[in-house]
């Protein structure tokens, strides 16, 4: 039998440090690594990114911690101290998302950068962030789905340490964080293989293009989670804004193709 994953690391003067927050952290550090240097590529600078997320970072956690209690604000209206109990669990990753998403835009209207091109630069990240990020799920035994059984996980050629830890709540279950990482992982492979070609990409429809790929996956792997986010009439809201996203995206994309003047992405700058 291999022992159940520790959600703690470690601790550090009596404060017990995440599994959690170190997969968080980590994820960060590279993803922000990588977005500096494609920053360059396109004639930005790497500042230019490491500033707007020195904003981004916070304020995507307060609005991915919104996000989770608004939608669960009947018990937090019943324990309204626990709303700033992070530590605890509950950050919806649509919520940072669209906090984020508004701290790049104004970001770059200040700073007088096409703000396109700056979410063309970040998406890949992003997106490799959540297939990262989906781990720490992992190490909390959270994000998982319906009851399943220990053959049909055995069939999916899983290694053991993950087979065992999916034994959550008397019943092994679908790794539905494993479902979503893999399916990011692979769209930011596709996606940057497909950025580096040239004259593939509009402005703007790397951008586009991951909010295709993550909200068609994260649709139907929202459909198989346990611990949905519901909306009246026992709907999933991820299901539902990721249907919209979708839409919205797909749709944006064939409307911004009839500008024949609409500039390719450029990565024509070399990294110095």
């Amino acid at each position: 039998m291999i022992a159940t994953i520790n959600p703690t690391a470690f601790h550090v003067f009596g404060i017990a440090i995440q599994w959690y927050a170190i997969i968080i952290v980590s994820g960060i550090v590279l993803v922000s690594w990588l977005a500096t240097k494609e920053a360059v590529r396109v004639g930005l600078k790497e500042d230019d990114v490491i500033d707007m997320m020195l904003w981004a970072l916070p304020i995507s956690i307060v609005g991915a911690r919104l996000y989770y209690v608004i939608f669960e604000w009947q018990y937090y209206a019943q324990h309204p101290i626990e709303i700033f109990a992070i530590r605890n669990g509950g950050l919806a990753i649509y919520g940072g998302l669209i906090a984020g998403g508004l701290v790049l835009y104004f970001y770059t209207r200040h700073h007088f950068i096409n703000t396109w091109t700056f979410l063309d630069v970040a998406a890949p990240s992003v997106l490799l962030a959540q297939a990262i990020g989906r781990w720490g799920n992992f190490m909390n035994h959270e994000a998982f789905g319906e009851v399943t059984t220990k053959a049909f996980l055995m069939k999916l050629h899983l290694p053991n340490f993950i087979i065992e830890n999916m034994y959550i709540e008397g019943a092994y279950r679908q790794p539905t964080f494993l479902y979503e990482s893999t399916w990011n992982m692979i769209g930011f492979i596709v996606i940057i293989l497909l950025r580096r070609k040239n004259q593939f990409f509009k402005r703007g429809e790397v951008a586009l293009t991951y909010i295709l790929w993550y909200s068609f996956g994260r649709f139907f792997i929202e459909g198989m989670r346990t611990d949905s986010l519901m909306f009246f009439g026992g709907l999933r809201i991820s299901q539902i804004l990721s249907a919209v996203l979708f839409i919205g995206a797909l749709s944006l994309i064939v409307i911004r193709r009839k500008n024949k003047n609409l500039p390719y992405y450029n990565r024509s700058y070399s990294l110095k």
